[in-house]
């Protein structure tokens, strides 16, 4: 992703600004985007949308991409919260991380996008992360994100999760 290969979150902010300005010309007020997670796997389907493996890159990008954006109007929503690590199979594909992993790579970049570009969006991603599905993950929603981070936000699912389309077809 250019913005991350650059290192310059200065830059960045400025692109996103105009790109937020564009945006909200064309009644868009939100970017899917950025994609924060961490190059875990070679072969994961979204590594193309997703800055780096270093969460410290990423969490300074994505900062930089709300800040700016923020600045026209518009939004980002910071995605795929959390551990996305590959698209095939990725309802069911159960990412095991433990807790200082976690802590220090995987939730890093998407805590520095919260606190210093005071995200107003957070999407969560399709799998399961230590068995139980992102979406419905208390301690990391609620827990973590909102309770130690202090955000206010918006927390949507990814567009069809598993666990909802389960729901539908049970109603």
């Amino acid at each position: 992703y250019v913005f991350a290969a650059s290192f310059d979150d200065e830059l960045t902010e400025q692109i996103f600004e105009l790109e937020g300005v564009e945006r909200f010309a064309y009644n868009v007020d939100a970017l899917l985007g950025p994609g924060m997670n961490i190059h875990r796997h070679p072969f994961c389907g979204r590594n193309f949308e997703y800055f780096s493996e270093d969460p410290l890159l990423s969490g300074k990008i994505a900062a930089a991409q709300s800040r700016g954006i923020k600045r026209s109007g518009c939004t980002t929503t910071i995605k795929h919260f959390l551990c996305n690590n590959q698209e095939f199979g990725r309802n069911h594909c159960n990412s095991v991380v433990s807790e200082r992993a976690l802590r220090e790579i995987y939730l890093k970049g998407f805590e520095i996008a919260v606190k210093e570009g005071r995200a107003t969006a957070v999407m969560t991603s399709y799998n399961p992360v230590n068995g139980e599905q992102a979406s419905k993950n208390w301690e990391a929603i609620n827990g973590i994100l909102r309770g130690e981070w202090g955000y206010k936000g918006v927390v949507c699912t990814d567009w069809r999760v598993l666990s909802n389309l389960e729901e539908e077809l049970a109603a």
